[in-house]
């Protein structure tokens, strides 16, 4: 089967379009062929060597949309599922296997594009906003990378939720109208945001700030957090530490909160099913949706991960297998 591969950290150079052995499933596992996996920037960062130690060749890739072609003699799914999945040892390849219970099955009505857009973002948003921020409809919230694949279905969800005021943050101006256009009250870039919330909230500041950014952007949000008000942290893009002291949350009775998609998969996964579900509920019933910013053969990986690392896109990165 064709694969993409690397042996060593680098550029998009690194990546090679290569032949590999078929996998094969062990107990509670399953084969699937897969018709698209999403790029994500996490992918950028394991690439790059910036999240771990890895074990080469490796196979990047977080998710994948596509049909069941092997499972075990008592599993729960059958050849012919249309499913997406969480595989182990990476997505960008014609074949994946992946653990049952990081496997859901998705209708027929549910084409494998949006299939294939929503994994990590959407079960990781939904978390996000419903269980980790435990946003209200009353709350003034901030979505930092609104236009990205996690910030696009975060300012779905609070709208979907009836939040009463969506403020998102862009890299560049020409991303306003995008954010907009998704159901944010408020777009604004980075350099302006913290004014602007503070003038949105009557000087009270946000109730929930989603920072998946860090750096300068961690920081600044302090500045615009309301009393009462929870950070929630669940990612670096800028590749820099946020950084706050003890003084920043316990005498205005703030919170950090910190969430990984990757931990719970790997020490949790069954807290990502009832997740899953209503997320593809979601999706088949078009209540929400991800606009798909371009669609790359799985041979041009390499500038799939140029497109992500020029951030010059709104929504998510398809790769097509």
């Amino acid at each position: 089967m064709k694969a993409v591969v690397q042996t060593e950290y680098g550029d998009a150079s690194v990546l090679s379009y290569s032949d590999i052995e078929i996998p094969k499933i062990r107990d509670n596992q399953c084969l699937i062929k897969a018709a698209y996996t999403s790029v994500n920037y996490a992918d950028i960062k394991a690439r790059n060597g910036n999240k771990g130690k890895a074990r080469f060749p490796l196979i990047l890739g977080l998710d994948a949309a596509g049909i069941v072609v092997e499972a075990g003699p008592d599993s729960s799914f059958s050849a012919g599922d249309r499913v997406i999945a969480f595989p182990k040892g990476g997505s960008y390849a014609e074949y994946v296997v992946a653990n049952e219970n990081l496997m859901y099955k998705i209708p027929d009505s549910l084409p494998f594009e949006q299939a294939a857009a929503m994994p990590t973002v959407s079960i990781l948003s939904y978390i996000l906003l419903h269980e980790i921020g435990q946003v209200q409809k009353s709350d003034a919230i901030v979505i930092h990378s609104a236009a990205g694949g996690v910030g696009s279905m975060l300012v779905q969800l609070a709208k979907l939720a009836g939040v009463q005021k969506i403020i998102g943050t862009v890299g560049s101006a020409d991303k306003v109208n995008y954010v907009e256009k998704l159901g944010a009250d408020v777009a604004c870039t980075y350099e302006t945001f913290t004014q602007e919330v503070l003038t949105q909230t009557n000087n009270k500041g946000a109730n929930v700030i989603f920072d998946s950014v860090a750096g300068d952007v961690t920081s600044k949000s302090l500045d615009c957090l309301a009393l009462y008000g929870t950070l929630v942290q669940f990612g670096n893009s800028s590749g820099l530490a946020g950084t706050f002291t003890t003084s920043d949350v316990h005498s205005s009775c703030r919170n950090i909160k910190g969430f990984s998609l990757g931990t719970t998969r790997q020490h949790d996964p069954e807290r990502l099913a009832p997740v899953a579900k209503k997320a593809i509920q979601l999706f088949a019933s078009n209540q929400v949706t991800l606009p798909i910013a371009q669609i790359f053969h799985l041979s041009e990986a390499a500038e799939a991960h140029k497109l992500i690392e020029s951030r010059k896109y709104e929504g998510k990165v398809l790769l097509r297998v």
